[in-house]
């Protein structure tokens, strides 16, 4: 119960916090390119054609894509939420392990992929370059400016991976057909948007709780220092 309570609390400290910051609404937009990129990448390998993906002012975004099968569609629905909740692990797993160049350096390359191969909408295509320049810039001044970096667009990505998760589930008790990616997954397979939404919510929960264990060195990093000195 400790662990959870510590992961709520680090997810609504950050969400205060870096609502406070005034450039912090240009980042968000992170979660939803990386939740687009993974459609787009799954239609790829079910050999389905992507369009294009636009994203938006308002942080919101949508991949236009056409794949074959039921399958197909399936997967490439639940993509989304499951990789943006993943790449927020990996963040904060890599920060854990000094890996901080090698995780700039994957969201360079996300962003470059979709800037050059996927993103077409001029808003889409301006942010992508800009969130592109300034992870550049980071990796190439290293030091503490760019584990700053990382870590405000970790923190960022992890929130938002929730925040957006748990919107989607509450637009699918109140109106299921607007619900998205839930609302798919509800024609395709006649289970309901409500608990399609109650498990990205879940799903990102449980992502974020792995998150704050690696900023935190680990859940199990005392017992095992324990156990070693007995």
């Amino acid at each position: 119960m400790g662990k959870w309570l510590l992961t709520i609390a680090c997810l609504i400290g950050s969400a205060v916090l870096t609502r406070w910051l005034p450039f912090s609404p240009y980042f968000r937009n992170v979660n939803t390119l990386v939740h687009e990129f993974g459609h787009a990448v799954v239609t790829l390998l079910f050999r389905g054609e992507v369009h294009e993906i636009a994203l938006f002012v308002d942080h919101s975004g949508v991949t236009r894509s056409t794949v074959g099968g039921v399958y197909g569609g399936v997967a490439v629905a639940l993509a989304g939420y499951a990789t943006a909740s993943l790449f927020s692990v990996y963040l904060f797993w890599a920060r854990r392990r000094g890996l901080e160049r090698q995780a700039l350096a994957a969201m360079l390359s996300v962003a470059v992929v979709c800037l050059t191969v996927f993103v077409r909408n001029p808003y889409g295509m301006l942010w992508t370059a800009g969130f592109s320049g300034l992870t550049a810039l980071a990796l190439a001044v290293g030091g503490w400016p760019a584990r700053l970096y990382l870590l405000f667009v970790a923190f960022l990505s992890l929130e938002e991976s929730v925040s957006s998760a748990a919107t989607v589930w509450i637009v699918a008790l109140t109106e299921p057909e607007k619900a998205g990616d839930a609302a798919i997954l509800a024609e395709r397979t006649g289970i309901s948007a409500a608990w399609w939404g109650f498990g990205f919510t879940a799903f990102s929960l449980l992502c974020a709780r792995s998150a704050v264990g690696h900023f935190f060195g680990g859940w199990g990093g005392r017992k095992r220092q324990r156990h070693e000195r007995n």
